[in-house]
């Protein structure tokens, strides 16, 4: 029996003479004057810590009209225009302008920083090239780390009996251990190739602590030394609340003994600006020699 198979038409790949052939659709770029581009990322970038800053002014006013004797933005703004009005003024060794009492507080942090990056920059690199000095001082460091600045701050004033050494001493040993923690886990991750040529090639132990260690490390130890100067600018305005004398924890005590809530917010924000100026600088040198980056 036969069967009769129904054959489909084909579609003929040729187009009749004279059909119009009808084409997708072209998407057309158009280009986006600079001007309206730079427009678009300005506000992209400005508008969110616009937004946050005001959601800030927002809650500050409603807790000055909710607080008895909290200042509003307007009053610490009019604070803030007489104190930056002359802000080195000089009225007797205890009444000076907001910008001696930062002065004061970044020399004594220069001070205590620059020690503690002295002495825990080499330590790092000791604990991390030494199996023994690791086991040595890492139980110390796990014990101290923790310890408040506030702890610290006695035992500077027993062991120098002054008040500037103490502040110093203070962040020195407040500071250290993120530099000395960071410098001996850079160590650590130095690639084990690295340590094999230096072998084979018979480098004696400064030269590859110059040579190798170092630049391979020293991302690394940016990342501790930037840790350490935010907690080394926290530690001095609790250290100089309490030892008084000219800096800008003391600053803000003396304020708060004559009731002038304005100018305690004034120097909170200076306190922020500080800090976060001297963390994007040294952020900037970190990237500037990190080999990543490049």
């Amino acid at each position: 029996m036969k069967h009769a198979y129904k054959t489909q038409p084909q579609a003929s790949a040729e187009k009749a003479p004279g059909e119009v052939i009808t084409l997708p659709p072209v998407q057309v770029r158009k280009n986006t004057p600079p001007v309206s581009r730079w427009l678009r990322d300005t506000t992209q970038r400005l508008l969110p810590p616009l937004l946050g800053l005001g959601l800030l002014l927002l809650g500050w006013q409603l807790a000055a009209m909710n607080s008895k004797g909290f200042p509003t933005p307007l009053s610490t703004l009019d604070s803030a225009l007489t104190i930056f009005a002359d802000p080195f003024y000089q009225d007797g060794p205890n009444d000076m302008g907001i910008g001696w009492n930062v002065l004061a507080s970044l020399q004594r942090v220069a001070v205590g920083f620059g020690l503690a990056a002295l002495a825990g920059i080499p330590l790092g690199f000791l604990i991390g090239r030494s199996v023994f000095f690791a086991r040595m001082f890492n139980p110390l460091i796990a014990l101290l780390r923790p310890v408040s600045p506030l702890a610290w701050l006695p035992i500077g004033l027993l062991l120098f009996q002054k008040a500037e050494p103490a502040s110093s001493w203070t962040i020195f040993i407040c500071s250290i251990w993120p530099m000395v923690i960071n410098t001996a886990e850079g160590v650590r991750r130095i690639p084990e190739d690295y340590l094999n040529v230096a072998r084979v090639l018979q480098l004696s132990e400064w030269t590859v602590m110059r040579k190798i260690l170092f630049p391979a490390v020293l991302p690394a130890v940016l990342t501790g030394v930037r840790l350490s100067i935010g907690i080394a600018w926290l530690v001095i305005v609790a250290a100089e609340m309490l030892t008084g004398g000219l800096g800008i924890g003391f600053w803000i005590w003396n304020e708060w003994n004559n009731l002038n809530v304005e100018n305690i917010i004034i120097a909170i924000v200076i306190i922020g600006v500080v800090g976060l100026l001297l963390e994007q600088g040294l952020m900037l040198l970190a990237r500037r020699f990190s080999w990543q980056e490049k």
